[in-house]
């Protein structure tokens, strides 16, 4: 039964992999090359975001898409843990309204973007986490909307190891009924 339930959710999906492929293979990105991502994937991409469940329905993001070069540039010169931003050919700011789940909630529609990028072939990575205000006048931001991330996107520059990554065993970090009694 579930074997089946699975391949049913596997060949439903339109990405080229599965949710579960996504999230066992995805890995930070930091170095893009120039080449522009096709229009259907960055719209695919701001969808995932925007579909996202939050809380209450509150919705409380705001994505802005960027693509130009030179404001690309400077978001990298602004982002400190970030400067590899200024070569990726898209980036996308990802902004809350005050609201008592704002990061969990944006939080949530960022992985989204993650993870329909990385199905796509699209690499990403997470810069900055709510020091970013010196970008507001940037990007025209008001005063009351906080910067939560960038998260720039492109094709990755080498061919990363997928999948390949340094976890703690499940039993150390999932217990089954009762917290200490490991999960196996």
């Amino acid at each position: 039964m579930v074997k089946e339930y699975r391949k049913i959710i596997s060949t439903k999906g339109t990405n080229k992999m599965d949710v579960f492929e996504a999230i066992r293979t995805v890995l930070a990105v930091r170095q893009y090359k120039a080449d522009p991502v096709p229009e259907e994937i960055v719209h695919q991409i701001v969808e995932a975001g925007r579909l996202t469940a939050s809380s209450i329905n509150g919705q409380p993001w705001h994505f802005i898409v960027v693509q130009d070069h030179a404001t690309l540039q400077q978001l990298g010169s602004l982002a400190r843990s970030g400067p590899y931003i200024a070569q990726a050919p898209l980036a996308i700011v990802v902004t809350i309204t005050a609201s008592p789940y704002g990061v969990s909630d944006a939080s949530r529609a960022i992985q989204s973007m993650v993870l329909t990028a990385w199905a796509a072939g699209v690499g990403s990575n997470w810069v900055g986490f709510n020091n970013l205000a010196a970008v507001k006048p940037l990007l025209g931001i008001p005063d009351e909307i906080t910067v939560l991330a960038i998260v720039p996107f492109g094709y990755p520059v080498a061919q990363i190891g997928q999948g390949k990554k340094q976890r703690k065993p499940l039993g150390e970090v999932a217990s089954r009924e009762r917290f200490g009694q490991p999960y196996e």
